[in-house]
């Protein structure tokens, strides 16, 4: 599989006017790790000046709107300016969020309540997954992006690294995509899920609409195919790939045994100090 090391911009066009001045500044200032503001009215070419700068510098950028509507204005024109590099979308996957509450006045529980947006999470997998996968990145975010999504390095190694001609077993590979929280389904095969038939293996990636096909002969893997979701038709072969998580929030097996052991002592301490309902409340989110 070819990776690219380096931006490719695609335009018709060559900067004009000012913007050649104001591209070699912001070049100058990117290589000194200056703080710089671009000034200039609607449709005077800014995004297009920028795009310049990354693809001069190189650099794995992060582009901040303020909310989703410009945010995805950005990124339909990035994915322009650069169709064979990552250009990635960051926002905020929720529809709808009604934050769970406790009228204490009325002894009265409000369940949190939540409408999650399977597109935009599928997209928010693939920018996570361009980040690491060491090509040049340009990521188009709101400020969702600077809340937790966990630690990288985990999400890191509860990725999976294949290579034909490597040896792993059926079984140790099926465990590995399960603990990386994809779903065994041998009848209909969706994003975030794999099936299982004899000596070969499909996975759709949670953030990809292409299966990847992994043929094995014994311990030892044959074939790493990309094939088309709808036709099954092979569209490329690939010497190594590499399968990301199917969620962003994981913990490691470890940390987790670590967790529930340090809350059942906790809540044996706690419980017994709390109201009827706040302790049947408690009870059952932790149990």
């Amino acid at each position: 599989m070819q990776v690219q090391t380096k931006y490719e911009l695609s335009s018709e066009f060559e900067p004009t006017g000012d913007q050649p001045q104001a591209i070699d500044k912001m070049v100058a200032g990117v290589q000194k790790n200056k703080v710089q503001t671009l000034l200039g009215v609607t449709g005077s070419g800014k995004t297009f000046a920028v795009a310049n700068v990354i693809a001069r510098t190189g650099k794995n950028t992060l582009v901040i709107s303020h909310n989703k509507t410009l945010a995805a204005q950005l990124y339909s024109e990035l994915k322009q300016f650069f169709p064979k590099n990552n250009v990635g979308y960051f926002v905020s996957y929720y529809d709808y969020y009604q934050p769970e509450s406790y009228i204490v006045q009325t002894d009265t529980y409000i369940e949190k309540d939540t409408e999650i947006n399977e597109k935009i999470e599928k997209l928010r997998l693939e920018a996570t997954a361009m980040l690491l996968s060491g090509e040049p990145t340009i990521i188009v975010a709101t400020v969702s992006c600077i809340y937790s999504l966990g630690n990288p390095k985990d999400w890191e190694e509860m990725s999976t690294s294949l290579e034909t001609g490597s040896n792993i077993s059926r079984s140790d590979l099926i465990k590995r995509l399960i603990n990386a929280r994809y779903e065994r389904n041998d009848t209909a095969l969706a994003a975030g899920n794999f099936r299982v038939k004899g000596d070969t293996i499909d996975v759709i990636p949670a953030y990809s609409q292409d299966i990847i096909r992994i043929s094995m002969f014994g311990d030892e893997i044959e074939k790493i195919a990309i094939l088309d979701n709808v036709s099954l038709k092979e569209k490329r072969r690939a010497n190594s790939i590499k399968i990301f998580p199917a969620k962003h929030y994981l913990v490691a097996n470890d940390v987790r045994i670590k967790a529930v052991k340090s809350i059942r002592d906790e809540l044996k301490t706690r419980l017994p100090q709390l109201k009827e309902l706040e302790r049947q409340r408690l009870e059952m989110r932790a149990f």
